[in-house]
């Protein structure tokens, strides 16, 4: 009787539950695409999927332009990732600080903001900085940039990938013990011989990980490569699978799928290779007598490297925005920017304009919504993964984690295939299917932060209260939810404000009145009402940039989202 009392007590029962969700709306859906993926016409197993597709020269012209975009992207946000992170955590440079939290916005931007941003400097003819180096040069000619190629796709994405490799690299500089460069510079070692035979070897690990992470988030991209590719007939994989589901015939269904596995391997395989390399350091970085960086002197370079340093903020951060900011106000783009040609008349119609409106709305629901419910499902698996740390646990947390490096273009195929009525269930359409993805998606957001959060309690806690009679969802929910409190609502706040403007899988499952802001920007910006999507982008960035300021002092800097 106590053995069965002990099966349905209400944490086995409220962690059942978690983990019941992971089976069915992560495992589930998943599993059924790779092996829908093997299906024939007939129902067979073959591999006539595979074949149809990279049978099509336009497929492997995909797969070979989402290999050289990702690697050329990858390869780009490392070098400047590892030169910016040593200027900021290791040398004298003046105002670290600021220049690093300036160097990180690009993070915080969504990247389809970023490339409309880029799109108005650098479109051929109207662009801001052809139509200034037109104006300069006195030349009849439509300028030198267009955004419309591969290296305008390459250039974007690097610009909003590499804070991840930056993040990896600096944390790795921070914690490095400088006493092996101090030997070699006492030895007579210039300061670059010292970064190429000491240093860079010493993050090597960090830095291959953050190139593996940009690698994996570039190649799960849509909304860049729509934007830039597309118009110009560029495709990826992600653009090509959403090209097939559009189709909407079931040979498109069959080779999306087939081409949506291909696209997940990829990023998995690099996922895996990341945490591996991370796994696997073979580098003391953190001595036993001293953690304390000291930095390194720039000498006679310190000025030139602090006015590089503004310069190049100005073009991450000040420049794109500024452009989207003042297209904003502009009444006819392409025309030059007097007072004449400035208005509020922009901002007038999208707060005027119901489908604008609407997609506010379900952007403020859909988040709101899908972070409560990731929060409470990652609670519990965050709990079970550091308290009860049994095989099952290391199971759904790795089972919560693979979504993360899935693309979002492949989860949201996984669960059309999964929940339109075939199965039993029928969510197509509607708003639960939306946020079961941004669930799915984001739920490690949630995981890695409550778990970082529950690591430090002590278990003597829950043990004092289960003596005095206290049950375990009496413990939880008045020891451990007011411990990990801050790390809740940063959590919180990491899954709303990504799935606020989320695109990349709303695209594909949003259905009559289940539109927000990424869909509406994306259809304003690709029909050409660049004023007003400009418009909806600087009040995306206002809630993005104003939600980050508020999860940082929450977590006193440590998370930002």
């Amino acid at each position: 009787m106590d053995s069965m009392r002990r099966i349905f007590s209400a944490r086995n029962l409220v962690i059942g539950t978690a983990l019941l969700f992971l089976v069915v709306f992560v495992l589930f859906p998943l599993v059924l695409l790779v092996l829908r993926s093997f299906l024939g016409t007939e129902g067979e197993i073959s591999l006539q999927n595979y074949i149809a597709v990279y049978g099509k020269e336009r497929n492997w012209d995909a797969v070979v332009t989402t290999l050289l975009v990702c690697g050329l992207t990858m390869f780009f946000s490392m070098i400047f990732a590892t030169g910016l992170a040593w200027l900021v955590v290791r040398s004298n440079l003046p105002y670290r600080r600021q220049l690093r939290s300036l160097f990180f916005i690009p993070y915080v931007i969504p990247p389809y903001v970023g490339a409309i941003a880029w799109i108005l400097l650098l479109t051929p003819g109207v662009g801001y900085i052809n139509k200034m180096l037109v104006e300069y040069c006195g030349a009849d000619v439509p300028g030198p940039f267009d955004i419309y190629t591969i290296p305008g796709l390459v250039w974007v994405m690097t610009l909003f990938y590499y804070p991840l490799a930056f993040l990896n690299v600096a944390s790795a500089l921070e914690q490095m013990d400088n006493t092996l460069e101090e030997a070699a510079r006492i030895s007579g070692a210039h300061p670059l011989r010292v970064f190429w035979d000491v240093t860079l070897p010493l993050v090597s690990p960090s830095f291959f990980a953050g190139g593996l992470l940009v690698f994996a988030a570039s190649a799960s991209a849509f909304g860049v490569p729509a934007m830039i590719g597309m118009p110009s007939r560029i495709y990826v994989l992600s653009t090509q699978v959403i090209q097939y589901v559009y189709m909407g015939t079931t040979s498109g269904m069959r080779e999306a799928t087939a081409l949506s596995v291909v696209l997940m391997v990829i990023a998995v395989i690099t996922m895996a290779l990341g945490n591996r390399l991370l796994s696997r350091k073979r580098y003391t970085l953190v001595g036993g007598k001293s953690a304390r960086v000291l930095p390194v002197s720039l000498g006679r370079f310190k000025i030139p490297a602090l006015i590089f340093s503004v310069l190049l903020g100005f073009l991450l951060v000040i420049l794109p925005i500024g452009a989207i900011v003042v297209t904003s106000f502009v009444r006819v783009f392409g025309d030059p920017i007097t007072l004449e040609n400035l208005s509020l008349e922009h901002y007038a119609y999208i707060l005027t304009f119901k489908t604008a409106l609407e997609a506010f709305q379900n952007s403020f629901f859909l988040g709101i919504v899908a972070a409560t419910l990731a929060l409470l499902v990652a609670s519990l698996i965050a709990y079970y993964r550091v308290k009860v740390k049994s095989p099952l646990a290391r199971a759904a947390d790795l089972i919560a984690t693979v979504p993360y490096a899935t693309p979002g273009t492949v989860i949201a195929l996984a669960l059309i295939i999964a929940f339109s009525g075939k199965y039993g269930l029928n969510l197509y359409n509607t708003f639960a299917i939306l946020i079961v993805a941004y669930i799915v998606k984001y739920l490690a957001f949630s995981v890695r932060t409550v778990c970082a959060s529950l690591e430090q309690i002590d278990l003597s806690l829950e043990e004092a209260a289960q003596i005095s009679g206290a049950s375990w969802l009496q413990s939880f929910r008045d020891i451990i939810l007011p411990l990990v409190r801050p790390g809740l609502i940063a959590a919180w706040f990491l899954v709303f404000m990504t799935t606020f403007y989320e695109l990349t899988m709303t695209i594909l499952l949003y259905g009559p009145g289940t539109h927000n802001l990424g869909v509406i920007l994306f259809e304003m910006q690709t029909y050409s009402n660049q004023q007003a999507a400009s418009v909806l982008s600087v009040l995306i960035l206002v809630v993005v940039l104003g939600g980050n300021v508020l999860v940082s002092k929450i977590t006193k800097g440590k998370i930002t989202i």
